[in-house]
């Protein structure tokens, strides 16, 4: 500034904005989707899901659009693998995806949390950077989550692209959690 005052930081959204508010309202759905799955309404619980994506695509555009706040960038990535986790665990137990893809799915994201918190609480500074790879994998794990439901809910889908998906979702889940490990012992 010209007359040598300290520039002042420009100033955060505030904790109730709308990009917060849709993430706290489709956060709250997650229960709602793992009832629908239960219940074995996967139409309705694939009509959900889109709107939670939908929702999560909107959220984040308002967010960059008018400025986010640290609430909002915590809770985003919250409510993201809540519902995912959430919906492995319950497709996996109705029978609609293996078990084994869904404790795959589990492990990786309790292994990285778990690393996280266990780094903090030792004092080491933690930086997580989204990988490639992890976005590759999200891609697969919802592809998989979708095509399961709409399967499932209206009898129409491809068998061989469920099963495809299925190993895709597996394989970039190890790669991922590989990889966040690996980057993690390197000290990256």
């Amino acid at each position: 500034m010209p007359d040598g005052s300290p520039e002042k930081p420009p100033p955060s959204a505030p904790l109730v904005n709308l990009p917060n508010i849709i993430t706290f309202g489709w956060l709250c759905a997650v229960p709602l989707a793992f009832y629908l799955v239960l219940e074995h309404r996967m139409d309705e619980a694939f009509g959900l899901f889109v709107i939670a994506g939908l929702s999560d695509a909107l959220d984040g555009y308002l967010a960059r659009r008018n400025g986010g706040n640290a609430v909002g960038a915590l809770m985003d990535p919250v409510a993201d693998k809540a519902l995912l986790v959430t919906m492995y665990i319950t497709l996996a137990s109705v029978g609609v995806i293996p078990v084994w893809l869904a404790i795959l799915v589990v492990f990786r994201d309790l292994l990285i949390v778990g690393g996280v918190v266990v780094l903090s609480v030792l004092g080491h500074a933690v930086t997580i950077r989204p990988l490639y790879i992890s976005k590759l994998n999200t891609v697969a794990q919802i592809l998989l989550i979708g095509v399961s439901l709409l399967q499932g809910g209206f009898g129409f889908g491809i068998p061989v692209l469920q099963g495809v998906l299925t190993w895709c979702a597996a394989v970039t889940t190890l790669a991922s959690g590989g990889a966040y490990v690996w980057n993690t012992a390197r000290g990256e």
